[in-house]
């Protein structure tokens, strides 16, 4: 039997469509979703849904796990994709689903995949039918669905995080392929090393799959056995072996040695972290994200500019994208890098916090109380309180924390960039006080 003698539609789908299972039996994974008693199991027992977000990276199982769904409870199955639909497509969807209601009594299941893409106002136009339940909307995302789907849908859904596929799942995934597929199942195949086919993937099932076709179509027969090397599958995921798993301990590793370089002002180093991080594969917005963060907590008041511009690099690497993007964080990366460093601002609101959670809750003093009517002017609220710009410098010697923490000091400036210019100001202050 030769593999390009089979030729017909089923053999024609990708490995992923021929092999995606229609029943939670052949679905591998999520079983903090699935499995007994377990939310998304007992809704399916129960032959009802509620709309939902399901949120993880991909190759996880979103699309399948929605349409597995879909037919466990007979519903309507309408598909979309945010890349190629707009609020034409949705409301075509959700006048079908109106008439499958009306007419017919038979409720509408939509399904909309990286719905992250939609704007704001493509997601608005779901918000009447979900809330009246014309359709039931599930929605896949590999974005946090906080930042990327707008609040009155999000309250409307229930979230639900895919975890990445664990090393069973794979194996699992791997021999039900040359077990069940079409086009693998009648030959004789050995692969080399399964832990490096897996590790190939980067977590990722759908890419399991496709490597794995096309490495065994590029296999020689030996004697009738297809044996599948490291080098055959290195040629076919055409990618040198990065090690680099966005949800294990590697991953970790590198954004931690990412962010404690740009902390340590070697702006070679943050580079060099963050092209590893971009070849295996992690979300750019991420990363902005935790640059916005060390803007704030390591450079702080020392360059007031930092976080600024670690949003701006958030903003235009969301509208940009890759591959473009990866200048964008080099550029706000290397800035950081070479910033002047302070972790006052941090240190600050971690101490007033400690207060906050151990001492007592101080009232407000009177002069600082809000005196909107005439029992409360009479009781002295504000009473004693002075406008600090009637007077020279537009500062007045007042106290502003409650009797008991007046002496306190939280904000204690570095001696690093702006901070500088800030703690020669308070301590002038000081002295005046």
């Amino acid at each position: 039997m030769d593999l390009f003698d089979i030729n017909n539609n089923e053999a024609g789908k990708p490995i992923a469509e021929r092999l995606r299972p229609d029943s939670l039996e052949g679905f591998y994974g999520q079983e903090h979703l699935i499995g007994k008693g377990k939310p998304i199991k007992l809704m399916l027992e129960n032959k009802s849904i509620v709309s939902m977000i399901l949120w993880g990276p991909p190759g996880v199982g979103k699309t399948t796990l929605a349409l597995i769904i879909s037919r466990l409870i007979d519903y309507e199955f309408i598909q979309l994709s945010a890349v190629s639909s707009g609020v034409k497509d949705v409301r075509e969807a959700i006048e079908k689903a109106e008439r499958n209601l009306k007419f017919y009594g038979r409720k509408t299941l939509l399904f909309i995949d990286e719905i992250h893409r939609f704007n704001k106002s493509q997601q608005d136009s779901l918000l009447h039918s979900v809330e009246n339940g014309i359709l039931t909307l599930i929605g896949a995302t590999t974005e946090n669905p906080s930042f990327e789907v707008i609040s009155p849908l999000l309250s409307r859904c229930r979230v639900y995080t895919l975890e990445e596929l664990g090393k069973k799942d794979f194996e699992n995934i791997i021999d039900r392929a040359l077990r069940n597929d079409l086009l693998l199942k009648d030959f004789n195949i050995e692969i080399a090393d399964t832990d490096f086919l897996i590790s190939l993937s980067n977590g990722d099932a759908r890419r399991l799959l496709n490597g794995l076709e096309l490495a065994f179509k590029l296999t020689q027969a030996d004697n009738g056995k297809y044996v599948i090397t490291n080098e055959l599958l290195k040629d076919a995921f055409q990618t040198n072996h990065i090690k680099y798993d966005k949800n294990a301990e590697e991953h970790y590793n590198i954004i931690s040695a990412f962010i404690k370089s740009m902390r340590g002002s070697d702006p070679d180093a943050a580079v060099y972290w963050l092209a590893r991080m971009l070849r295996g594969g992690e979300d750019p917005k991420f990363i902005a994200r935790r640059m916005i963060i060390l803007a704030s907590e390591d450079i702080g008041n020392a360059d007031p500019y930092a976080i600024t511009l670690a949003v701006t690099t958030f903003n235009a690497v969301d509208n940009i994208g890759m591959p473009e993007a990866r200048i964008i964080l080099s550029q706000c990366a290397t800035y950081l890098a070479c910033s002047p460093k302070s972790n006052s601002s941090y240190m600050a609101i971690r101490e007033a916090e400690q207060d906050v959670n151990s001492l007592p809750p101080y009232g407000v003093p009177l002069h600082l109380r809000n005196a909107p009517t005439k029992l409360m002017k009479e009781l002295g609220y504000g009473k004693e309180y002075k406008y600090a710009h009637e007077y020279d410098n537009h500062w007045i010697k007042m106290d502003f924390l409650p009797e008991e923490l007046k002496d306190k000091i939280y904000y204690e400036p570095s001696d690093n960039g702006r901070e500088e210019m800030f703690r020669k100001f308070l301590e002038e202050r000081k002295r005046k006080k």
